[in-house]
């Protein structure tokens, strides 16, 4: 383009030196009629049948460096000046990924600008950029088939994905959940192991003699032997405002266990949570562990960045967490082993059983980006085999990947993990029920006024039929008439 550029400049440069006089002009005719005949003598003479020549008498083509920097050239894409801003909340983004968009920047010259907001701001800060005609050209979600229409309002603010070629090999449990009225809006690139569950310190439970408990009596009887030993249980980060709140829905499992069809009841709107017995018990112990300092003094401080570190200093025994933190321990505190680490569910209610989540962190291309075919080559880039299993070889959370074709990295404790508790399994209420997803944070202030003894479990529960109940208006749901 300079060259065209330049060329452009000189032509305009030489008409105006012939505007100004015949003279001038014919002058310059005459310069380059000169140049023309020069040229056509050279070339009869490079062109003349010259035996002696070996190109000539060979014939033979280019040479081979030459040949291959000339397909090369053509075979190379053409890189773009062009920025993709992302806008995704913490820990949404992994490392991996950003060294991956640093070689798709190499091979095409787009730029990924990332904008990474805390958890208990990102969605208002993203809704306030759509409403102000704002938006990321990609931003993250978390995607869910009763909450992409309340919460994102895809049909408005995203693309359409569904003839992408990744969504035919992406694990139909999570195209589902970034699916909104039969068109799929959103990627999910995540670990479909990474369930939330108990990561214990082995070491601590073997110094105390203690063993994994199989019922919540058991864990209060385990949490009050390590607090006994100045040891503090449970590391709960509740400054983020999301993760305290994880206990709650998580349960899936067991409340289906305990009161069949109650997601469907509840979905239907012929139940209310204040109403469900076995919610309210789930809150009310996961209170008592509160109440009984089995978080330590730090709980509202505690930030869920720092979980590896308070993890290893041993000043902590359990925390929830994914089968992945060990490794994330191994390699970020020097000296520790993710040996030391084992797991077992969460143990409220006496839940035994392993708990499925097929929604996750996803990516969403804004529906009015100037740059959507370039979001879209990202999108493809990411989802190429090699560069999937560069993301999960270098993601010590990750253990596997809902693409076919990765070799996952599963350890010999998250394999006795899963053959233990995974024969009974079900879906985490935050997918299974409508209308719970969207409230995540406001439940998280719910949970927290609770733990310091502002309302009970049951003035919960009614907050969230309240809020459902609105959202079920907004939705024009019919079953909330």
């Amino acid at each position: 383009m300079r060259a065209l550029y330049y060329n452009e400049t000189v032509s305009f440069e030489c008409v105006y030196k012939m505007k100004r006089g015949i003279k001038s002009m014919k002058k310059l005719l005459s310069i380059l009629l000169g140049l023309v005949l020069v040229g056509t003598m050279l070339s009869a003479c490079g062109n003349s049948g010259n035996n002696n020549s070996p190109q000539a008498s060979e014939g033979t083509a280019p040479s081979q460096e030459s040949a291959q920097a000339s397909e090369t050239e053509s075979a190379t894409p053409e890189k773009k000046d062009v920025t993709l801003s992302y806008l995704a909340s913490q820990d949404w983004i992994k490392d991996p990924e950003m060294k991956l968009a640093e070689k798709f920047e190499e091979q095409t010259g787009i730029h990924i600008d990332y904008q990474i907001v805390p958890a208990d701001q990102y969605l208002n800060v993203l809704k306030a950029k759509m409403a102000a005609g704002e938006a990321p050209d990609i931003f993250g979600g978390q995607s869910g088939k009763f909450d992409l229409g309340p919460l994102y309002d895809v049909e408005n603010n995203a693309a359409d994905l569904t003839n992408e070629e990744w969504v035919k090999r992406e694990d139909p449990l999570f195209v589902e959940q970034s699916t909104w009225k039969s068109k799929v809006y959103g990627l999910t690139i995540w670990d479909p192991s990474s369930s939330w569950v108990i990561v214990y310190n082995k070491k601590i439970f073997e110094q105390l003699g203690l063993s994994v408990p199989t019922s919540y009596e058991e864990f209060l009887k385990v949490s009050e032997a390590i607090k006994a030993s100045g040891v503090t249980p449970i590391y709960e980060p509740v400054s983020d405002g999301w993760h305290h709140v994880l206990w709650f829905p998580e349960l899936g499992v067991r409340y289906e266990e305990l009161a069949p069809g109650l997601a469907d009841k509840l979905n239907n709107n012929q139940e209310t949570f204040a109403n469900a017995s076995v919610l309210e018990q789930s809150l009310t112990q996961f209170n008592e562990l509160a109440q009984k300092g089995y978080f330590g003094e730090n709980a509202f401080s505690n930030t869920y960045a720092d979980t590896e570190k308070n993890m290893a200093s041993g000043k902590y025994a359990m925390t929830v967490y994914g089968i992945g933190l060990p490794a994330q321990i191994e390699n970020a505190v020097p000296g520790s082993s993710a040996s030391d680490y084992g797991f077992f569910p969460i143990p409220l209610l006496d839940n035994q059983g392993l708990n499925i989540s097929p929604g996750a962190p996803s990516k969403f291309i804004s529906s009015n980006s100037k740059h959507m075919d370039e979001a879209k080559q990202y999108f493809d880039f990411l989802t190429q085999p090699d560069n999937l299993q560069y993301l999960l070889d270098n993601e010590a959370k990750f253990t596997t990947l809902n693409f076919p074709g990765v070799k996952a990295k599963f350890t010999a404790e998250q394999n006795a993990f899963f053959e233990t508790y995974g024969k009974k399994s079900g879906t985490v209420y935050q997918t299974a029920v409508n209308y719970l997803n969207p409230q995540w944070m406001d439940i998280g202030k719910d949970m927290a006024a609770m733990m310091s003894k502002q309302i009970s479990p049951k003035d919960i529960l009614k907050n969230i039929d309240k809020r459902r109940g609105q959202q079920a208006k907004t939705a024009k749901d019919p079953n909330w008439k």
